[in-house]
């Protein structure tokens, strides 16, 4: 039962590994199709599936690794300059790629099996290849009586195309390396497929029965290989388990001692074996001049990968320390005992310092996310008949996982909507004067406590009076309103909305900028848009870093508690009474010269209580620019744990979620920018944002 569980954490690792570096992969290749003479992508692209077909067949995925082992090989002759890169053979290795992704879903049982797929582009590929694709060879034969026999020249071999060379290598594998899931006799398969292998086993090492470990490997093995291919080729067999096992690969031509080394043509020919203290000798001589090892190579800093499940649970915990040692820090301040204190502030720091480090963990470069859009755009333009170029900036910018996982539907509606809508045809663009090749730039970049995350396009802008006509037909708005662009450009994301005159496979049915609006809601994001006739359209999605923990704010409004994020508060003021005479009532402040709206909460929240000689203004950024949310009191910063408030509160746009205070009170944590919106949007709709704020109020006292 152990042995199964360990089995499938690693396959589970190679599936999780795969993915990654299939979507590696394909933005390798579509610049490649941009740049068909570039050496570098296509050594890339050929180790990606070299690796992907090396550890698949290391973890049992047999009939993965036979299928990336035929489009290798086509890459390979890519690689040695006797295949062209071209427009379809990228096609074909984007579908191929399709095939594999299916594979590694179909081993997780997650997705049904369709063999005659694969069957189908391997045809393709032969067909492409033309007579190059004689060399894309099965997957190399089983290793049975490898110990003693001559495997079969490769194809390489047997048409001279290369001259072969023979080479020592010593084998042996640590004590480790069959925990990993690596197996010693994948390796030396694929070695065999690579030409003329003789192997001689040295199993001295191998213990009595009663102290046999089942999960360690005692054999050690001398190999001779005649290939054509490179060191660095043969490396690449063992490029999975070289830091767990010693190797040795040497060239056995030009004056190399065969007598002296590893295996003898005596051996081939059926006469004595040799024995494991050959072995061991002949090891123990390469290990002084061992060539390239891993003991001689400076350490890397490693990783380690963790389930999300787990990060998610550790943010939990963290998430309820803080709330204790806000509890603690309350009753140490009541107390006279330097102890206490001394303890609480040291707890403090402590507590401090592992939410930070705890909440980096789930940080990761929003790069992936972006990158798999590549395929999106490539696949798409060739679809609409349409040239576009997608362009990516601040791909390193990190966000929390959550947020991430998130992004990648409103992003994917976002990128279909711009191509199909946005984007004028080639032909269009060029009698307007413009490239016929059109761009689509995704954009990521911090802004205090949040991420802005930008799908600029340069196509023929959103027809302001098209959309406006839509919204006064629907019934969104009447027709003599006074509308800003803004206000109209909202209306895109109402549900069903669409300007289209006719529904296509990419969009039209008002669908996607709906679930566009629905996930940015959720995650307490906002959106605006920019657009100019003729000139593009600017999506910007302003999203929060993390979900789980903020740093804030705490302040009373009568007897509430709330949380402003301290991110988006720039400073606080005080107003007394005749601050407010001298503004003849009207909310607005003189700050230091500049005139700042404010919003009282008192009002807002109606409250009828009266309010106090003096109040204080917060001054936070918005859309809207420089606003004042008026509170009772500021009672200083504290660290949130953010709780969600229920499907109940779902509509109450205002309050973003809820903490539990060192004292249990539940203090409302309110979203600034939701708050100015509201304001702006007119008064009628502070009763009913009151209401509910009151409602989870009481409901968590």
């Amino acid at each position: 039962m152990t042995e199964q569980r360990g089995s499938d954490q690693f396959r589970q690792s190679f599936r999780e590994e795969a993915r990654e570096l299939l979507v590696e992969l394909e933005g390798v290749l579509l610049e490649l199709n941009e740049r068909r003479e570039d050496e570098g992508l296509v050594g890339r692209a050929f180790r990606a599936l070299h690796t992907i077909k090396g550890s698949g067949a290391m973890f049992g995925f047999d009939d993965l690794a036979a299928f990336t082992h035929k489009l290798e090989n086509a890459w390979d002759e890519v690689r040695k300059g006797r295949l062209r890169v071209t427009p379809e053979l990228v096609d074909l290795t984007l579908a191929a790629l399709d095939r594999i992704r299916t594979m590694v879903e179909e081993e997780a049982g997650e997705t049904a099996e369709d063999s005659t797929a694969g069957a189908e582009i391997l045809e393709r590929l032969r067909a492409l290849t033309g007579s190059t694709a004689q060399g894309v060879s099965e997957a190399p034969p089983a290793p049975a009586a490898l110990a003693t026999s001559v495997g079969e020249p490769d194809e390489a071999e047997k048409s001279g195309k290369e001259p072969a060379r023979c080479w020592r290598i010593g084998f042996a594998p640590g004590p480790d390396l069959m925990r990993s899931g690596a197996d010693p006799l994948l390796l030396l398969r694929e070695l065999a497929g690579m030409g003329t292998l003789t192997a001689c086993a040295g199993v001295d090492k191998i213990p009595p029965l009663p102290e046999l470990e089942p999960e360690r490997c005692y054999v050690s093995w001398e190999l001779e290989l005649k290939t054509a291919a490179s060191e660095d080729a043969i490396r690449d067999v063992f490029i999975f388990v070289e830091e767990q096992c010693e190797l040795t690969i040497e060239p056995m031509d030009g004056g190399a001692d065969h007598s002296a080394g590893l295996i003898s043509a005596g051996l081939i020919a059926g006469e004595t074996p040799c024995s494991g203290d050959v072995i061991a000798k002949a090891l123990e001589e390469k290990r002084k001049n061992p060539g390239r090892r891993t003991s001689d190579v400076a350490d890397a800093a490693s990783s380690l990968r963790v389930p999300a499940a787990r990060l998610d649970q550790l943010v939990d915990l963290v998430g309820e320390l803080v709330t204790v040692q806000a509890r603690l820090s309350q009753i140490a301040g009541r107390s006279e005992d330097a102890a206490v204190l001394a303890v609480s502030e040291e707890i403090e720091r402590l507590t401090s310092s592992l939410r930070e480090n705890s909440m980096t963990l789930r940080m990761v470069p929003i790069r992936a996310t972006f990158e798999k859009f590549r395929r999106l755009v490539h696949d798409l333009a060739r679809d609409l008949g349409k040239k576009v170029e997608l362009t990516i900036e601040g791909a390193e910018t990190e966000l929390d996982k959550t947020v991430i996982d998130q992004l990648g539907d409103p992003l994917m509606h976002l990128i279909r909507n711009s191509m199909d809508h946005g984007i004028e045809a080639p032909e269009r663009r060029a009698a307007a004067g413009k490239n016929p090749t059109a761009t689509i730039h995704l954009s990521a970049r911090h802004s205090g406590a949040s991420v802005l995350i930008a799908v600029e396009d340069d196509g023929g802008g959103i027809d302001r009076e098209a959309v406006r006509s839509r919204a006064i037909e629907r019934g969104l708005t009447k027709a003599d309103a006074e509308l800003s662009d803004q206000e109209i450009f909202s209306f895109i994301f109402e549900a069903g909305f669409s300007t289209a005159k006719q529904v296509t496979d990419v969009s039209g049915r008002g669908v996607g900028m709906d679930v566009v609006r629905q996930r940015v809601d959720s995650l307490r994001g906002s959106i605006e848009v920019n657009s100019r006739p003729g000139a593009g359209t600017t999506v910007t999605l302003r999203l929060p870093l993390t979900l789980a923990i903020i740093d804030g704010l705490l302040v009373t409004v009568d007897d509430g508690f709330f949380v402003l994020p301290l991110a988006s508060t720039l400073e606080c003021v005080e107003l007394t009474r005749a601050d407010v005479e001298r503004a003849n009532g009207k909310h607005v402040a003189n700050i230091r010269g500049e005139i700042v709206p404010y919003v009282r909460l008192r009002q807002y929240f109606a409250v009828g209580t009266p309010r106090p000689e003096r109040e204080q203004i917060m001054i936070v950024e918005s859309g809207e620019g420089r606003c004042g949310l008026v509170v009772d009191q500021v009672l200083g910063d504290c660290q949130t744990v953010i709780r969600n408030l229920g499907r109940l509160y779902r509509h109450v746009q205002v309050v973003s979620g809820a903490t539990i205070l060192g004292d249990g009170t539940v203090a409302l944590i309110l979203d600034p920018q939701r708050l100015v919106q509201e304001a702006v949007a007119g008064s009628h709709k502070f009763r009913p944002a009151s209401e509910g704020v009151h409602r989870a109020q009481r409901a968590r006292r």
